[in-house]
């Protein structure tokens, strides 16, 4: 790594915290940025899950308000996030990286057209919402973050929003809070059971934490459509890019 790569990748982590902890997809600005200095996808996609760990702390600095009140949900989330997201990173290791190199293009355009979807999939859901399914949905879906996690942050905000908390901000900031205990697990077992490449962790984790303490304050003021989208079209576009590679 050189002082340029891990400038980028300061910069990347960035970006990819304020629109990960601000309702987009972290990982659909981190992961390409890891790409791009030379990480193999297993590589960075290893790499990408330990370093989002710097998020949780940052978000909770700034979440603090829309916490309130949440408590007593995050007891009941949290442990199940942790072991969905262990699980996770368990299969990946055990994946193919042939079989993992096919996977990546699907599970991107698979995360950003759930982005895309997102408020037609709230309004459709809307009438059948209940607690009582949130928990197993969000443990579902914690399975597949601690295997790649991109758009897994956009499958809890959604799941949030039809079955917890109709308010964004506040579903946003519980969704921070699953995802990083999410991270952190996966990190754990990653970290035991493979080689980390930390020359792009340190300078992408530092990124983040900074992004994802700016990006709570964002989802309050930013239009939501407009940073949906955008994220979107990049992962629709990524996508296709690593299909080809493949």
């Amino acid at each position: 790594m050189t002082a340029a790569s891990d400038a980028f990748l300061v910069g990347a982590g960035v970006v990819a915290g304020i629109v990960g902890t601000g309702g987009g997809i972290t990982s659909l600005v981190s992961y390409p940025a890891l790409l791009a200095v030379g990480l193999t996808p297993l590589a960075a996609d290893v790499a990408n899950l330990v370093a989002l760990v710097a998020c949780w702390p940052g978000s909770a600095l700034s979440s603090q308000r829309e916490l309130t009140g949440s408590g007593r949900w995050l007891a009941r989330g949290l442990p199940l996030v942790a072991l969905g997201a262990a699980g996770g990173a368990l299969l990946l290791l055990t994946t193919p990286s042939g079989l993992f190199g096919h996977l990546v293009p699907v599970l991107l355009a698979a995360g950003s057209l759930a982005l895309l979807c997102q408020p037609v999939l709230t309004r459709r859901l809307h009438a059948r919402r209940g607690p009582v399914l949130a928990l197993p949905v969000v443990a579902a879906v914690s399975v597949y973050s601690g295997y790649f996690g991109a758009g897994a942050g956009v499958l809890l905000l959604a799941t949030l929003l039809v079955l917890v908390d109709q308010r964004l901000p506040e579903a946003n900031a519980v969704k921070n809070m699953l995802n990083g205990a999410a991270t952190v697990a996966a990190a754990a077992v990653l970290v035991c059971a493979g080689p980390v490449v930390w020359a792009a962790v340190v300078p992408l984790a530092a990124g983040l934490f900074v992004g994802a303490t700016l990006g709570p304050f964002a989802v309050r003021h930013l239009p939501a459509t407009a940073v949906r989208v955008a994220v979107a079209a990049l992962g629709l576009g990524l996508a296709v890019r690593l299909a080809f590679a493949a």
